[in-house]
């Protein structure tokens, strides 16, 4: 910077250093604060602030330590916000415990006035890293304070933090406030996630009864809440009625989630129809997700045609397909037969280059639709090629190749893979276990089975239910004393999980 004299004032500087923030540009805003103390200019708590901010954006809040030590011997007090925006900058971290010393020495100390904000960062902070029953005892604090009384904002926070905890119970309490808009369709979308749709449509009523209206972001969550369980009548009752009633108008959203509910019921001229309308209305465009809901429902459907018509039309309106485009074309094509359309597919990919060309799920996908076809020596060559490509195969790779080679009877191959994948540091998943405990009891391989299953037991795994089945045919089939002390081990606790399961409605 040239030093013109006489310098510009301390106002005249912040206000730059403000704008060159706002263009997310902090490091040139780092340094401009740099120049401005070089030069002699005074700052102020604004100025400061804003450099503490900087640092605070670029993952670097010791640097905004530092700089809160200079202002302190130059004599100068922090103000709250100057506070509030280092603790943002520990939790952004994950400095969790860092964090909550900075506010203890913020209370006791009493370096500024604690303000809502404070409270509502550290209580954002402590919710986000898991920890809700800290953040519920700090909103008691607020509670029984004369000052900084918790606003909805405050509660709505909590609120999400139980719900996505699955304290739906402990979400339900006397907030001893009006709860606004927010609050109501935080609690609505979380009992809808849980599959309590008509607990959520009870809150529905006491909003009207407490006057507070709902938005289209509530309807929105129970609309998904009966899709997820298939009630697709009563979906389409609220995009139909209740909308209307409250002359709330459907957004992009409302259709998405529509048309995947008619997807996942397989009803896809409903689906269909909805996403004409939305072209026909012209009040809405259809976005990505739209289309790749579609092109994962008409595949599913096996109308291949259709979902091919889906991806040049979303091209053509001018979206770019994004990852789920890619994932949800190679899969539909290796789910319909048409597994050399998948690896034309894969090839373009490959020489287009972009953000998408290489990505390891696609190359999972085209070799399970290999595999599935019975083609596992071009699956075993794109596994080869894996690493010429700059990928690393995950357990998901390894899962699919290790059932390719037991579909196949390779047992001794199926092993080896099993080894190496420990070999890279990858855990064996659950469905890892199941599939090769399968294959070797398809192959007769009982004593390997067996050691697999102790394997899987004490890593907390249980077979499924096609083990159990596979299980229980090789027992009859066999009458083998390992087959039966097999089944008479892992059957029981197996069945009893899944009678819990079904208990507990999962």
């Amino acid at each position: 910077m040239s030093t013109a004299w006489p310098l510009p004032g301390v106002i005249p500087f912040t206000q730059l250093l403000s704008r060159v923030v706002n263009l997310k540009e902090y490091s040139a805003a780092i340094y401009l604060f740099k120049d401005i103390c070089n030069l002699g200019v005074p700052v102020n708590e604004c100025t400061v602030n804003i450099a503490v901010n900087c640092y605070c954006l670029s993952d670097r809040v010791d640097y905004g330590f530092s700089i809160l030590g200079w202002f302190f011997k130059r004599g100068c007090v922090p103000n709250v916000i100057t506070f509030n925006t280092l603790l943002k900058g520990l939790f952004r971290e994950n400095k969790v415990n860092e964090a909550q010393e900075l506010f203890r020495k913020m209370v006791k100390e009493e370096f500024c006035e604690l303000s809502v904000v404070t409270y509502g960062t550290v209580i954002d902070g402590l919710c986000k890293a898991g920890n809700t029953p800290m953040a519920i005892e700090l909103l008691r604090v607020m509670e029984k304070g004369r000052v900084c009384k918790p606003d909805t904002h405050i509660y709505s926070m909590v609120i999400d933090s139980l719900c996505k905890d699955k304290m739906i119970d402990s979400a339900m309490i006397d907030h001893k406030i009006y709860p606004n808009v927010l609050t109501f369709s935080t609690l609505v979308d979380a009992l809808c996630k849980e599959g309590l749709v008509d607990e959520a449509e009870d809150v529905l009523q006491i909003m009207k009864q407490q006057n507070v209206n709902p938005n289209v972001v509530t309807y929105n969550s129970l609309m998904d809440g009966y899709c997820l369980q298939g009630r697709m009548g009563e979906a389409r009752d609220v995009f139909d009625s209740s909308m209307a009633s409250m002359n709330i108008a459907p957004d992009v959203g409302s259709y998405n989630i529509l048309i995947n509910g008619y997807c996942k019921k397989k009803k896809i001229d409903e689906a269909m129809h909805m996403f004409r309308e939305m072209s026909r209305k012209g009040l809405l465009k259809p976005d990505i997700v739209t289309y790749n809901t579609l092109l994962q429902g008409l595949f599913r459907g096996g109308r291949c045609s259709e979902a091919l018509e889906i991806f040049e039309e979303l091209q053509a309106v001018g979206l770019k397909p994004d990852f789920y485009t890619y994932c949800n074309m190679l899969d539909g094509l290796c789910r319909n037969d048409r597994v050399e359309q998948a690896l034309s597919l894969l090839d373009e990919l490959e020489h287009k280059g972009g953000e998408h060309h290489l990505h390891i799920s696609f190359y999972n996908i085209v070799m399970d639709g290999l595999c599935e076809a019975k083609n596992l020596d071009q699956a075993r060559d794109i596994f080869s090629d894996l690493a010429s490509k700059g990928l690393e195969p995950n357990v998901v790779t390894y899962t699919i190749m290790i059932k390719g080679s037991c579909q196949n009877g390779l047992l001794d191959e199926a092993q080896d893979l099993f080894r190496r994948m420990k070999e890279a540091s990858l855990s064996p998943t659950e469905i890892t276990y199941n599939v090769i405990v399968r294959g070797n009891l398809k192959g007769g391989k009982y004593e390997v089975a067996s050691m697999f299953l102790e394997e899987m037991d004490a890593k907390g795994f249980s077979p499924d239910s096609f083990t159990l089945e596979l299980l229980l045919d090789s027992l009859y089939m066999e009458h083998n004393s390992t087959v039966f002390k097999m089944f008479q081990k892992w059957a029981p606790s197996t069945l009893n999980k899944i009678q819990r399961a079904k208990e507990l409605g999962v």
